[in-house]
């Protein structure tokens, strides 16, 4: 009761309904894992455009293939993505700055490694609140644009009123830790930190340039699985529906290690991975011939597709010559875009699913060239005269005929995805509660709902709710044993819509009939 009764009356209480909505997660937030010019390394950043990219890792460069990787996503529809930049030996620009007195140096060092840091410029003056307050300054730090005349600045920071002593409320630690994208204090700081602030200077440039370090191997991107590093500081992010490993170097695929790596954390993390086909496979008959190959190295998983043959793409860092690329970028651009106009359930193929960018392919297939892979579960991308490039499979990477999986088609797999996740986020509060028929019914309740709501999207197969999904919690999921144990049994089954992979049309010619 809401109150002690004392007096004669009537008394209001409010009763909770036992409804909890349930809200679908995303279904196509993007993880790129790769090298990149600049930006935070080992830890995976949000962005919602290729702006975004441009402002916080350097935007295209020609040692990364991710940067493309991304830009093809966000050109093809693209809309949320997770950025993880890996590094190979790669250093920071670092500055010394001698005391206005005395014999220590102040360091800093550019915000994260990279030769980008080469072109930041520093400036001190003493013109603070109270000049004389021996721990004060002024900061100001200008990242110039190369090659320009007169000097450009592409981005500047000021500082005012920075202090050097550690415990100040203006520490220049923690200012530039938390307000600066250029730059930081070194942790540890190298030599005795000054206790005197740095004499003046204006456009002091780095006294040891930052390096961009050498490509990148395997050991970069399996990184360590404890420590959050490579492919794995995306434990670090909330949530993420689909990986995407662009090839090491134009030149160097991904190898096969790092791919089953991939794949085993896909499974972990209720992700989807997108494999792009080796680019020895030149022609249909490498594709034929070296799939089995492949296949052994990498075992077969349905939390993955494979996609054949790359595609051409103008560079506009090579005067927008046709360039070949991993197809990864753009395929995942459709996957998002599919998601977003018809819904996860729809295959990201066909005639709608268009590579939106791309000139031509590597590889043109023919109807019966696919027919060689297309059984062997492996998605193609075709041309055709009127929809131009286009995804044209929509297969796992276990759905090969022979295989007979479940799992054959990537829309089933990724709603099975998608509804796990919103209900493991979405029955939290299920925990701790009384474990019998009141909480039972709700849960029927709110699962029942959810799913109702996906039914009515035309996400199931069926002319009924009842032909199409079940949501079961009573005495027969959870024994008496269950309740002992503290468990609650919630059994979810639902009738997938497969695509219309094969259509075929039935022709009779008819003799000439007499009415």
């Amino acid at each position: 009761m809401p109150v002690t009764l004392s007096y004669p009356g009537v008394y209001i209480e409010e009763v909770p309904s036992g409804v909890r909505t349930i809200t679908g997660v995303a279904t196509s937030i993007t993880a790129f894992v790769g090298r990149a010019r600049r930006g935070p390394v080992h830890d995976p950043v949000r962005i919602q455009n290729f702006g975004d990219y441009e402002r916080l890792f350097g935007g295209l460069w020609e040692a990364s293939t991710m940067s493309y990787a991304v830009q093809h996503f966000f050109l093809n529809g693209g809309t949320d993505a997770l950025i993880v930049r890996l590094i190979n030996g790669a250093t920071a620009a670092r500055f010394t700055l001698s005391p206005a007195s005395g014999t220590d140096n102040l360091t800093l060092e550019a915000s994260n490694e990279g030769a980008w840091g080469n072109h930041l410029r520093i400036s001190i003056d003493h013109a603070t609140r109270e000049p004389l307050q021996p721990d004060e300054f002024n900061l100001t730090v200008v990242e110039i644009i190369p090659g320009t005349n007169p000097v450009q600045a592409a981005r500047r920071e000021t500082f005012r009123n920075v202090s050097i002593n550690p415990v100040a409320p203006r520490y220049v630690g923690t200012v530039l830790a938390q307000e600066s994208l250029l730059l930081r204090v070194p942790d540890p700081h190298p030599g005795a930190f000054p206790t005197v602030r740095p004499a003046v200077v204006a456009d002091a440039a780095p006294a040891t340039n930052g390096t961009d370090g050498s490509a990148l191997t395997q050991t970069q991107y399996t990184g360590d699985f404890d420590a959050k590093t490579g492919m794995y500081a995306l434990r670090k992010a909330d949530l993420f529906n689909l990986l995407c490993i662009p090839p090491f170097t134009r030149d160097t695929d991904v190898t096969e290690s790092v791919w089953t790596a991939a794949l085993r954390f896909c499974r972990d993390e209720r992700a989807f991975l997108i494999i792009d086909a080796p680019s020895s496979w030149r022609s249909i008959a490498a594709a034929v011939g070296r799939i089995g190959t492949f296949s052994a190295a990498v075992a077969r998983d349905d939390h993955a597709a494979i996609y054949f043959p790359r595609v051409q793409i103008p560079d506009p860092l090579r005067e927008n010559r046709l360039e070949e690329f991993a197809p990864c970028g753009a395929v995942a651009g459709v996957f998002a875009r599919t998601d977003a106009q018809r819904g996860v359930w729809k295959a990201p193929a066909g005639q709608d699913a268009t590579l939106f960018g791309v000139r031509a392919l590597a590889v043109n297939l023919t109807d019966r060239e696919q027919g060689q892979l297309n059984p062997l579960g492996v998605n193609c991308l075709r041309t055709f005269p009127v929809s131009g490039n286009v995804v044209w499979g929509a297969r796992t990477y276990r759905g090969a005929d022979q295989l007979a999986s479940e799992w054959k088609y990537i829309p089933v797999r990724r709603l099975a995805l998608f509804i796990e996740e919103t209900l493991y986020r979405s029955l939290q509060w299920v925990v701790f509660e009384p474990n019998d028929e009141p909480l039972w019914s709700q849960i029927r309740l709110n699962v029942g709902a959810f799913m109702q709501t996906l039914f009515r999207q035309g996400a199931f197969q069926g002319r009924s709710p009842r032909e199409a999904y079940l949501v079961k919690c009573d005495r027969e999921t959870t024994t008496q044993t269950d309740i002992n144990m503290g468990v609650v049994n919630i059994v979810v089954g639902f009738a997938p819509l497969k695509p219309a992979e094969f259509v075929i049309i039935k022709i009779q010619q008819l003799a000439g009939q007499v009415e």
